[in-house]
């Protein structure tokens, strides 16, 4: 073999290299149409340019401010990728980000994803990506653009990694969470669907020592494989809350309550001088949290501070509008509960103040 010859071909090319130039062409070719199907008001959801456009005065602001946000899956795409299940994480992707823009109030408009691989495998990314398509859906913003990166050497075997970038924009009288969040007010629960995309390093972990493998049947969901269950998708609240935040000025803050749990992001919407008390009872735990607790003896501090135990959303309203905003959601299909009270905050005591116990 001659210097700078490899089989008869004139050089070295980049598929020698280990990337595939026609197999990144042919994923845009395939995932443009689930693209197009997103396409809202400020956009034509084209793909292919250099970037994403967006035509924010089609969308009626006022005085608008932009919110973005951005965010991966974790470790739960370890489980995704063991499974060889693709369909779903993308909705997690999208939820992550759209999920943390609703609790300032803001409407998402688009969305943006990073795909990056050791090889492309066209059906799959096309699984992954119809996956945050359907996310773009359910959230109401449209997805312009996104990075498909093939990276032999960084990447190993079928792994993949995601990130995803949501823009959205909200009038600047309505950003969230109000000055006005104060001792009396009370606190709503919307329920989650599972452990959402947070604490999958420990799910795993105790996965092992379960002795299950993922193509078993799930202790705590029978007629779904245990890789099914753990990959129920995040659910995405937009919808919900910007429907209850148009029919009443009752909502004063709103919490994701993602990793870190209750304990650590609630107080992220609060005064300094306020504490949430949490009955924790009220909390409706889906059958997953107790095989988790109990298959690891995960102590109740552990969960509070690791999974969203059952809520994946938390509202502060008036008092004399929670059962109003309540039904609000409950219209929209959400399961929701009281949670509890915003009380003052006693010196340096923490900001959620749990009472009673989960029930596991």
């Amino acid at each position: 073999m001659g210097a700078g010859k490899q089989d008869g071909h004139n050089g070295i090319s980049y598929a020698d290299a280990g990337v595939d130039i026609s197999a990144g062409n042919a994923l845009v070719e395939v995932i443009k149409p689930l693209a197009k199907a997103t396409a809202r008001a400020g956009t034509d959801s084209a793909l292919g340019g250099f970037g994403g456009l967006f035509d924010l005065k089609a969308c009626g602001f006022k005085d608008p401010v932009l919110v973005a946000a951005n965010d991966g899956v974790g470790t739960k795409l370890r489980i995704a990728i063991d499974s060889g299940l693709h369909k779903t994480v993308g909705i997690d992707l999208v939820a992550m980000s759209v999920n943390d823009l609703i609790v300032q109030g803001a409407e998402p408009l688009f969305f943006l994803d990073y795909f990056a691989t050791g090889k492309l495998q066209v059906e799959e990314a096309r699984d992954v990506i119809a996956g945050i398509a359907e996310g773009c859906r359910q959230a109401g913003c449209a997805l312009i653009g996104g990075e498909t990166a093939e990276m032999p050497g960084m990447y190993h075997g079928g792994d993949y990694d995601l990130a995803g970038f949501a823009v959205g924009a909200v009038e600047r009288v309505n950003i969230l969470p109000r000055a006005d969040v104060g001792p009396g007010d009370v606190i709503l629960g919307l329920a989650s669907s599972g452990p959402h995309s947070n604490g999958y390093s420990l799910i795993r972990r105790l996965v092992e020592l379960s002795g299950l493998a993922y193509a078993d049947t799930a202790p705590f969901a029978p007629g779904k494989t245990l890789g099914e269950a753990l990959l129920t998708p995040t659910r995405i609240y937009v919808k919900p809350v910007l429907a209850a935040l148009k029919a009443s000025d009752g909502i004063k803050a709103l919490a994701h309550i993602t990793g870190g749990g209750f304990l650590e992001n609630i107080p992220r919407v609060l005064p300094a001088s306020t504490v949430a008390e949490i009955d924790l009872a009220q909390v409706p735990s889906p059958p997953v949290f107790g095989w988790l607790q109990k298959t690891g003896g995960v102590s109740e501090r552990e969960m509070l501070r690791t999974f969203n135990c059952g809520i994946g959303m938390i509202c502060v309203t008036a008092p004399e509008s929670a059962a109003e905003v309540a039904r609000l959601f409950e219209a929209q299909g959400e399961h929701v509960v009281t949670l509890g009270t915003i009380a003052a905050r006693s010196g340096s005591e923490e900001q959620v103040k749990p009472r009673g116990k989960l029930a596991l």
